[in-house]
């Protein structure tokens, strides 16, 4: 799985310099991409298959060609990363917007909480004062039952 954190915008300038010198059914075929049939790179005013582009960019890069299955998220993946470089992406046409059935609100029935003491108050109830000569606990009044 190609990661494309070190492809950068000047590796995809690269690549697109090269697809602009092949020509885009050369630059395909050298690298075994096909077509982009949804997404396209638009630079200066020309469409680029973005895919592609952006698998030779990792190929700058890292010295590795990034193949069309390598892209974890799908076209999205490919899309997302060109457009946080800098670069317009066209998607594919918009269908008409989906309109969601509308929600119901089912009232949340819960319990109580209990009541739970504050830091505070645990870090109070924890401190014991303890009797030095026979080591138990001191009642409230300070002196000790069996010592007094």
């Amino acid at each position: 799985m190609a990661t494309f954190s070190s492809v950068t915008r000047t590796h995809v300038l690269q690549a697109i310099a090269e697809y602009d010198s092949r020509g885009g059914e050369d630059f395909l075929a050298l690298y075994g991409f096909g077509p982009s049939r949804d997404y396209v790179l638009v630079h200066e005013g020309r469409s680029y298959d973005s895919k592609a582009v952006l698998g030779v960019a990792h190929k700058y890069a890292t010295g590795r060609l990034a193949t069309s299955d390598e892209f974890s998220g799908g076209m999205t993946h490919a899309v997302a990363i060109l457009r946080k470089r800098g670069f317009e992406v066209t998607g594919p046409p918009t269908a008409a917007p989906r309109v969601a059935a509308p929600r119901t609100r089912t009232p949340r029935v819960t319990a109580p909480r209990p009541a739970t003491p504050s830091r505070a108050a645990a870090a109070r109830e924890a401190t014991v004062a303890i009797c030095p000569t026979c080591s138990t606990a001191l009642p409230a009044t300070g002196v000790c039952d069996y010592c007094g």
